[in-house]
């Protein structure tokens, strides 16, 4: 539920976000690992793209899907996943990605499911309390166990689903081929894709498989790394620089603990403090809701 390939676009850290891929999996190679680790069902949600489809849509047990790189109302960044999309969908998921409000009326009308992934990571910057009544008031899913997340911000997810009544997911957030498989859902009685998504909009969904570690990030950054030298030959200049990916990964680490320690301490002393009146974005959240057109945003 949560897949690169090769169609995700550029990374995003300065200087290499011009000569450094997200993963650099071949889309056919993914979907072999992925038959061979035991997936009766496949999708992959590369970053605002759906170009892996054209190699994969032959096959019967694939369906579309795509990372959405979004923009709150407040001005914060997130990463939300949309499943079992068409091409026109995702035409108008991009025309609309700058504006999450008007997004998910769209994703509402169109009965398309949805997820918040990693919401306990500082990936995509900062956040607010307003992004996360949104969270709360119309996302119907939250990844719950990311492969590359550290286990303690997935239990803060899993606890705050259970505590919204949210739908779970979990995927591997794979970016190179090592990582595909271990992190899955399943929908118990699920004989297609159809099936599949009607059980995760209904809370059927079991999470399997592991949370990220430290050893896991660090080999992901250097298979990254290793591949785009193999790419682009003239990046061995930047050889030297793999000796300081163990420091890179724990950095990162660090850093996420302090993120989802931070939020899970302030979104649980919210449940038990006075309720402030809602944010303009919340109330518009709410018009959409009620049924106020998408064409109106």
């Amino acid at each position: 539920m949560h897949v690169h390939t090769i169609h995700s676009g550029m990374c995003t850290v300065p200087l290499f976000n011009r000569i450094c891929r997200e993963s650099y999996s071949d889309p056919l190679a993914v979907y072999t690992a992925l038959k061979e680790r035991g997936m009766n069902l496949i999708t992959v949600t590369d970053h605002d793209s759906i170009d892996a489809a054209e190699s994969l849509r032959t096959y019967s047990d694939f369906f579309l899907s795509e990372e959405v790189s979004c923009l709150t109302p407040s001005g914060a960044r997130l990463h939300l996943s949309v499943y079992g999309i068409h091409d026109r969908h995702h035409l108008e998921i991009c025309r609309r990605r700058d504006d999450l409000l008007s997004l998910i009326a769209y994703l509402n009308e169109q009965r398309i499911f949805f997820s918040i992934n990693h919401v306990f990571s500082g990936l995509t910057g900062p956040r607010t309390h307003a992004d996360f009544a949104l969270f709360e008031q119309f996302f119907p899913a939250i990844e719950t166990r990311n492969g590359q997340m550290l286990a303690s911000c997935n239990r803060s997810a899993t606890a705050l689903a259970e505590r919204w009544q949210k739908s779970p997911v979990a995927g591997s957030d794979a970016h190179t081929l090592s990582s595909l498989g271990f992190t899955y859902t399943e929908v118990p009685g699920a004989r297609n894709s159809w099936e599949f998504l009607e059980g995760l909009r209904h809370g059927q969904a079991r999470i399997h498989g592991a949370s990220g570690d430290y050893w896991k990030l660090t080999r992901t950054l250097c298979e990254i790394g290793t591949s785009m030298m193999r790419e682009k030959t003239w990046t061995l200049l930047f050889s030297p620089l793999l000796l300081a990916v163990p420091l890179a990964a724990a950095v990162n680490f660090l850093r996420e603990q302090c993120f989802s320690r931070s939020w899970d301490r302030r979104l649980k002393r919210r449940q038990y403090t006075t309720v402030n009146p809602p944010s303009p974005c919340v109330n518009t959240a709410a018009k959409l809701a009620a049924g106020t057109s998408a064409e109106r945003f």
